[in-house]
């Protein structure tokens, strides 16, 4: 038996929409992140970027479980000494609503070439409207 080998060229992309009002962060970003690298498709292989673009709406009425939204800090470096920036996640969801789905997701992904080819895919808004009607997305439900 022969193992089957997708071509990068016979690889057809979708574009899919996911609608995230009062779903959970986590179980979002974890589908989202399937659909990224291709996992979804019968043609998934873990060394190429068969995935399909995603766009995210409402991302802003996103929700959380447990205390989360006061407990969880999200911490980043700015490479001067004493530059760990400390914000909680109920900052970050009234700053950048989306900022927060789009961390989860981006450390769902490999931590390589692909995986930031992959997150280029990924286009996440805080409200109903997105800049890619012409693509026509069809939406998905999230289970």
């Amino acid at each position: 038996m022969k193992t089957f080998m997708v071509k990068i060229a016979d690889v057809k992309r979708k574009w899919l929409l996911v609608d995230a009002k009062d779903k959970v962060l986590g179980r979002v970003a974890t589908r989202v992140a399937s659909i990224l690298r291709g996992k979804t498709k019968p043609t998934y292989a873990p060394h190429m970027d068969v995935g399909d673009h995603v766009v995210v709406v409402n991302a802003g009425k996103i929700r959380v479980t447990g205390r989360k939204l006061t407990q969880k800090i999200y911490q980043r470096f700015t490479g001067y000494p004493g530059g760990l920036k400390e914000v909680s996640m109920e900052t970050m969801m009234e700053r950048k609503p989306a900022e927060a789905l789009r961390i989860a997701i981006k450390g769902m992904l490999p931590k390589n070439k692909l995986g930031r080819q992959m997150f280029k895919k990924l286009k996440i808004y805080a409200d109903e409207k997105h800049d890619h009607a012409a693509q026509n997305p069809q939406l998905i439900e999230l289970k």
